[in-house]
């Protein structure tokens, strides 16, 4: 089956298994998912991520989920921009997410990086997702 929105699933699986308690999800390699990942897990969102090789030329992401005190670090995770529906920010468009606490992740021609940084780096993007 082919899959339309591959980073919304992939937001989607972390999303389930933040639910379900887990603390290690599986979700199919690209590098966009990759970037995304990082920017996750250097902003205190989830553990960490790495590449795993299953054959047949194929990989997959290992994500490690965060939970603090029993409860996910992850209390909202949502995607904005869509194959059906892309969603583009300048730079004075870019408004604090939940007054700080959460971020924006945005693909730039700089790379993927959150919110803030972009601020920083006076430069606007795709908005993929939103993270508190």
């Amino acid at each position: 089956m082919s899959m339309n929105d591959p980073l919304g699933d992939m937001l989607t699986r972390i999303r389930n298994g933040v639910r379900a308690r887990k603390t290690v999800i599986r979700a199919p390699y690209s590098k966009l998912h990759e970037a995304v990942c990082n920017v996750l897990a250097e902003e205190g969102f989830i553990r960490g991520s790495k590449i795993e090789d299953v054959g047949n030329n194929k990989k997959e992401l290992v994500i490690e989920l965060k939970y603090d005190s029993g409860e996910s670090v992850i209390r909202e995770l949502k995607r904005i921009s869509t194959p059906g529906r892309r969603i583009y920010a300048k730079i004075k468009d870019l408004k604090p997410f939940h007054n700080g606490l959460g971020i924006s992740v945005l693909s730039t021609p700089q790379g993927v990086m959150p919110d803030y940084k972009a601020r920083s780096a006076n430069v606007g993007g795709e908005v993929l997702c939103q993270v508190f």
